[in-house]
């Protein structure tokens, strides 16, 4: 566990309460952005994202201090998540999207690129905000947490409570099937 966190949990256990605002500080944005990029929907995610605090904050006292609290933090918000679309029985993932309903994809840091190349990448990186759509939820939520949330395999089996081999081989079919679909719709037959 990081060491800020280790001390945000420390100061909270012993009795401290204003540390789970420290707690809640530091990862309210990265867990609404998750809720967010899952459910394509501001009011739920912001419902999913105070939800998956209030469960932290209930269940702070039983958090085993070997484990990293970012993991276990991410792991209950991937469930209130999926708890809520088990209720509403509809899986609707959304796509890489920011707070403004923009593409992730989209943002290009490197200015040394010509005015051409540049929207040539900006329609990649449409093209696979709308392929990523198309992909499974369990590929889907993998390849958000890897990719955007920098967890890394071993973090995102602990996450979603799946084994190691799973993981890494649905990240690896994840892949495999984001490449196919976006061949198929680059394929000079479309």
């Amino acid at each position: 566990m990081d060491k800020s966190d280790e001390q945000i949990v420390q100061k909270y256990l012993s009795g401290e309460e204003a540390a789970f605002s420290e707690l809640v500080k530091k990862y309210l944005k990265p867990v609404y952005n998750f809720t967010f990029r899952l459910a394509n929907n501001r009011d739920v995610a912001e419902d999913l994202t105070q939800d998956t605090f209030v469960k932290v904050w209930k269940n702070m006292r039983c958090f085993d201090l070997d484990r990293n609290l970012k993991t276990w933090l991410f792991a209950i918000a991937k469930n209130t998540t999926f708890d809520y679309f088990k209720k509403k029985k509809e899986i609707t993932f959304s796509s890489f999207a920011d707070e403004e309903g923009e593409s992730v994809f989209s943002e290009i840091a490197d200015e040394n690129f010509l005015p051409d190349e540049i929207l040539e990448r900006k329609n990649i990186a449409e093209e696979l905000d709308i392929i990523l759509q198309k992909l499974p939820p369990h590929y889907r939520a993998i390849l958000l947490l890897h990719y955007k949330e920098d967890f890394t395999l071993h973090e995102i089996a602990e996450i979603l409570g799946e084994p190691y081999n799973t993981i890494k081989s649905r990240h690896q079919r994840g892949l495999a099937k984001l490449k196919e679909l976006f061949t198929e719709k680059n394929s000079p037959q479309h």
